[in-house]
Parts: C-alpha cells; structure tokens; sequence
C-alpha cells in the first residue's frame, strides 16, 4: 500500500516517520517532496589515464571533493555529481521509500537513478545526479528536487537497515567494495 497525504500526515504527526526539518508544503498528494541541502560532490579531475578500483580504499576516498555551505551550484553537461537532503528521515520497520527525481527537474535534463530507502534506515539522502542536458544548470539549496512515494510492507521487517550509510548526515561517498 502506498501512503496518502493523509497517512503521511499522521504519521508525521505521530513520530512514526521522522521528518527534520518539515514543512507541511512537502507532503503531497502520495509522498513527500525533499529539498537540497547546501553541499555537493564532484568527481576529482583525474587525467584520462585513471581508473578507479572501487576494490582499492584510496581509489574510493580520491574519487570526489565534497563542498559544503554552498549558495548555489552548476552541473555542467554529461557530469555526474552527488547532492544531500536538506531532511533527515527516520523510516519505522514497516516502511519503505523509493525516490524519484521531480518531473520539472527530469524536464530540464537531469536523470537520478531509482533509489530505495530500507526499512529502518535513519539519515539524510545522497542523490547520484546526472545532467543529460547539453547546458550548464545551476541549483541552489532548498530547491524541491526528489519525491519519496512511501510503501508499506505486509508485515514489520525484522532485519532492519544497518548498512554503511545508517546514520549519514550529509553526503557521504561510495563505500569500497570488498
């Protein structure tokens, strides 16, 4: 069953799902809208000759730049980039979230590959974001970007979310692959 407005709304109000900050303007009609906070992640410029062991720890921990306290930022064409939420969610054992780029943002060229939040999972949300457009697009913090549709499931999950980005406040990068 996907949630209503109405089941978002109570269970807000009732702190089964965890919305910090809210804005009541985020709940919509089947979801909430996140915004942008004020960081991003950009690939460090390697020359052609890198390429990256997601295997080797320093390949990982090499691979982005992450600026934070930003007014604005520019995606330029055909680059990829990692964004966080401006809230933090805490998902009850009884709840999932698939996230979804807005339709406008989709509209001016950006694509944001599905993702799934696991029952249980607390923390903000990295975005991997991707401007397919041939243009340089500028966004700033606050914007409404994604849409959680949240779904709940026949019955409480008993293995809850406890993977390597629990607890993330703020972007965090790709973990090594073991």
């Amino acid at each position: 069953m996907i949630l209503s407005d109405f089941d978002l709304n109570n269970a807000i109000k009732t702190n089964r799902l965890v919305v910090k900050p809210f804005l009541k303007e985020i709940v919509r009609e089947n979801g909430l809208d996140l915004r942008l906070s004020d960081e991003i992640a950009y690939h460090n410029d390697f020359k052609d000759h890198f390429v990256l062991d997601p295997e080797k720890k320093e390949h990982v921990e090499q691979s982005y730049k992450v600026e934070k306290h930003k007014k604005s930022f520019i995606i330029n064409p055909n680059q990829q980039v990692l964004l966080s939420t401006l809230e933090y969610l805490e998902l009850p054992e009884d709840l999932v979230g698939l996230v979804e780029l807005r339709s406008t943002w989709a509209r001016h060229g950006f694509s944001l590959p599905p993702t799934i939040i696991d029952a249980g999972f607390k923390g903000t949300i990295t975005l991997e974001v991707i401007n397919n457009a041939p243009f340089k697009i500028l966004l700033r913090p606050k914007y409404r970007f994604a849409h959680v549709i949240f779904i709940k499931t026949n019955n409480k999950v008993s293995n809850t979310y406890k993977g390597t980005y629990l607890n993330q406040i703020g972007i965090k990068i790709p973990k090594q692959i073991k």
